[in-house]
């Protein structure tokens, strides 16, 4: 039988980084959790939010029904901090309809040609900002698969990656402490930035009405869910469900693809295996680096009010509450040795061991069960394909003094460096 929320120890005083200066978000809640046990509440900015950290916990957390308690809420009230509602409203493709077979065969043929622009760009010798080198390609990659013929060329590619970097749907979690600013400012920079899109996608629809013109894959698919509309109305919706997608899907993936590159080049061994073209070490090292850099809050907005387990005992959690984990204060100290890279852990998408562990459920890198990622697959195949071809192809030598660091007020997603993390290359 539930109980009331009350039996509930309250983290007085701890704030979360769209409310409050935090500092590091995930110390504070770290700090929290050895005050008050596994599961405690965190009360911010009028917002509640339950959070649970024990095997039971976990467990029951990725159980929740998600019309119940709903991560797709969840995700969209961080995000709509950000951006513009009208990114959100009235999408006749939404970013869940990506990864059909058939479509991500044409992604990584398109991350093979963007794999080729961006040598192009590096030529034989350099130094490049790892992180936004993977940024570029991840932009190269999403607009070629679904923005249309031309989006990831030329003066086309560089408009619409100046306006992506705008609307950078991740800022929500990756640098939460300015969301007040964003909002302040009626989300102007990212209006524009909107409206950059449209203008430059705008003619790409109109291509489509061509005869012999390309309308397959993902971008005909949209263009043909608007096809019945008045032709302002039709470009205008086609722009922003591209905008959405890709806002949705690229920056974890390139960001992880970053650290993925930063941990292999501090581990020469593992690199020459990579560069020599072994897939399954690569894929591995994917994870492994993915479950270190993970920064998520893994939250669940009720929708209806839920009977929790937290371990400890069922509580009522009412409608307007979320329920939430914290995947780096799990996925590094759930079991002795954790807080070390080791590729050899995993199997396929699966930790090799699990015997330590009170839960398989409390390490992950993608998530678990029906909350797996759905693009998953993908993004190992993708990581797999741009590790193997960069670290194949080019000599990378660090040039940082230190592991780089995480934006401390990030929570949420995979790790943004703080710091500047160049590399060294030379075309072998």
């Amino acid at each position: 039988m539930a109980g009331p929320l009350d039996v509930l120890p309250v983290a007085r005083g701890v704030g979360l980084p769209w409310d409050d200066e935090v500092g590091d978000a995930v110390v504070a809640v770290a700090n929290a959790r050895a005050v008050h046990g596994d599961s405690f509440v965190v009360r911010s900015g009028g917002d509640d939010h339950l959070f649970t950290f024990s095997p039971v916990g976990v467990e029951s957390f990725y159980a929740l029904p998600e019309d119940v308690a709903s991560k797709g809420v969840a995700d969209y009230l961080m995000l709509r901090r950000k951006l513009p509602d009208e990114v959100f409203a009235g999408r006749r493709v939404l970013p869940d309809a990506l990864f059909r077979r058939d479509d991500v065969s044409s992604y990584l043929n398109h991350l093979s040609r963007a794999l080729d622009a961006t040598e192009a760009e590096l030529g034989e010798a350099g130094t490049v900002e790892l992180f936004a080198l993977t940024r570029r390609l991840g932009h190269r990659l999403g607009l070629a698969s679904w923005a249309g013929p031309g989006c990831a060329d030329g003066d086309t590619f560089e408009r619409l990656v100046r306006a992506f970097d705008v609307l950078d749907g991740a800022e929500a979690f990756v640098h939460p402490d300015a969301m007040a600013a964003v909002a302040a400012a009626g989300k102007a920079s990212e209006r524009q930035a909107l409206d950059d899109v449209a203008d430059v996608v705008a003619p790409v629809v109109r291509q489509m009405d061509s005869p012999g013109a390309d309308v397959g894959g993902l971008f005909g698919r949209i263009v043909a869910a608007w096809a019945t509309e008045p032709a302002p109305v039709r470009d205008r919706g086609v722009a922003m469900d591209v905008a959405l997608i890709h806002i949705a899907s690229m920056s974890n993936l390139m960001a992880a693809l970053g650290w993925a590159v930063v941990d292999l080049v501090g581990h020469p061994d593992r690199a020459r295996l990579v560069a020599a073209g072994d897939a399954d070490l690569a894929r591995r090292c994917a994870l492994e680096s993915t479950r270190l850099a993970q920064r998520s809050i893994m939250a669940r907005s009720v929708l209806r009010t839920v009977a929790f387990d937290t371990g400890a005992g069922i509580v009522d959690v009412p409608p307007g509450w979320t329920i939430a984990t914290l995947l780096p204060l799990l996925n590094t100290s759930a079991a002795p040795g954790l807080e070390a890279w080791d590729p050899d852990r995993w199997h396929h998408h699966r930790l090799a061991d699990t015997s330590r562990l009170a839960s398989p459920m409390l390490v992950t890198a993608f998530g678990h069960g029906r909350h797996t990622c759905p693009a998953q697959s993908f993004s190992l195949a993708a990581m797999s394909m741009a590790l193997t071809r960069l670290l194949g192809n080019y000599e990378l030598t660090p040039q940082w003094d230190r592991y780089p660091r995480p934006v401390p007020a990030q929570i949420g997603g995979v790790a943004r460096s703080v710091d500047d993390s160049r590399v060294g290359y030379r075309r072998r």
